[in-house]
């Protein structure tokens, strides 16, 4: 699927006698595009759908103002990274090679999880593709050996940046959470994946530190389904919670629903930002879609007067509400599109190459973005990033508890 939008010549011609110092008499001069790799389809589509809307939007504002003066026509190339429902890495990882392979691909937007970007990293860093994810959390991404493990290609070159906080920010918080919950022994399970583990891992360490118990800690398996036997033995240590790190889509609703199955319907559940698509996990969770406690690996866009202005337009365009990283999306999308400009700019008008997007990117400071200012350090990570919590109540009423932003 592809958004393409006919400017006027007149304001082509007008851009290109500013930029190229020609007569204005030309008319649009090609496509730039955007990639944008997210999971549409099955299960994930409850949460990828509403962050890819982010991005179209963002994208159809820049035409409807006047893209590069007119002088060239932006549009979104939209992938699905899901198959048979899930994201796969795979499939991320041939949808990068697509839009590499795509010279009017300017940069990136995703992808949605933290296992497809590993497969993704180490093809945009030798291609030199910027990408910015939206919700991309593991900490292995941007720091230590496992980041660097992803760029052997061009190790001085970082090509990924993302608009949301890490796994150890996540995870902290998460414990913090549960200790002013008041509890003090916490099974966790996870879906052993990048993402889910991570978190898990990351919370596990810092409810230890903060003085927490955990009672054991189980990773599930691809596509299970039954939990029961798992949930029997949890229930048998009496925990205050229940702690999962992973995705809807990978068993965070099916684990509630089937804690009521074993006698555990007034037990807690936390988890972080992967049980964070309301709308599947209560589908999933069914009844026991409530006195779950969960975490957003960036601000509730609702809460931030910088955000108003997205949402009602989110609102008029898609008849629907924003998702958790709708607004993070967009402010990707903003952020490739002001790099791109620059880069036209840079070129008296011409089309920009990657490395001048890229550049262009990771000099960004302060820029303005519905979710905030955004400025990234080295490593491709924002230097003040915000996380919000969350609880999920009775009827499925989603309720914010209170934003963080991190230093």
């Amino acid at each position: 699927m592809q958004l393409t939008y006919v400017s006027r010549a007149c304001f082509a011609s007008v851009l290109v006698a500013l930029l190229a110092g020609t007569s204005a008499h030309a008319a649009s001069l090609g496509t730039l595009r955007i990639g944008v790799d997210l999971p549409v389809s099955g299960a994930d589509a409850a949460i990828g759908v509403p962050t890819q809307n982010g991005a179209v939007l963002a994208i159809e504002d820049a035409n409807k103002h006047g893209f590069a003066g007119g002088a060239w026509k932006l549009d979104a190339s939209l992938l699905d990274d899901a198959v048979q429902g899930k994201h796969d890495p795979a499939a991320g990882a041939q949808n990068v090679k697509t839009f590499i392979s795509d010279s009017s691909v300017m940069a990136m937007i995703g992808p949605f999880n933290s296992n497809v970007a590993k497969a993704e990293i180490p093809l945009t860093n030798d291609a030199g593709l910027a990408q910015i994810s939206p919700s991309n959390t593991n900490d292995g991404l941007t720091i230590g050996d496992d980041a660097k493990k992803l760029r052997t290609a061009h190790p001085d070159t970082n090509a990924y940046f993302r608009v949301c906080t890490n796994d150890t920010h996540q995870g902290g918080a998460l414990a913090q959470f549960a200790k002013t919950l008041k509890f003090k022994k916490v099974f966790i399970i996870d879906d052993n994946e990048t993402y889910g583990k991570g978190l898990a891992d990351s919370f596990e360490a810092a409810f230890k530190r903060l003085g927490g118990t955990s009672l054991g800690h189980e990773h599930i398996t691809a596509n299970q389904v039954d939990f029961k036997a798992l949930l029997t033995k949890v229930h048998s240590l009496s925990p205050d919670a229940v702690f999962f790190g992973g995705n809807t889509s990978t068993g965070g609703g099916l684990v509630r629903r089937q804690m009521a199955d074993v006698g555990m319907s007034n037990t807690p559940m936390m988890g972080g930002d992967g049980i964070s698509d309301t709308a599947e996990f209560v589908k999933e969770a069914g009844p026991m879609a409530q006195n779950v406690y969960y975490s957003i690996a960036a601000p509730d866009a609702s809460k931030l007067p910088s955000a108003q202005a997205f949402i009602a337009a989110y609102k008029a365009r898609f008849k629907t509400d924003v998702g958790p990283y709708s607004a993070s999306a967009y402010a990707a999308a903003k952020i490739i599109i002001a790099a791109i400009e620059q880069g036209l700019k840079e070129s008296g008008g011409k089309a920009p190459n990657r490395a001048v997007v890229l550049k262009n990117i990771a000099a960004m400071h302060d820029f303005p973005t519905p979710i905030g200012k955004v400025t990234f350090d080295a490593a491709g990570d924002m230097t003040t990033p915000t996380l919000t919590l969350m609880r999920l109540a009775a009827g499925g009423k989603v309720q914010t508890v209170t934003v963080l932003t991190l230093k």
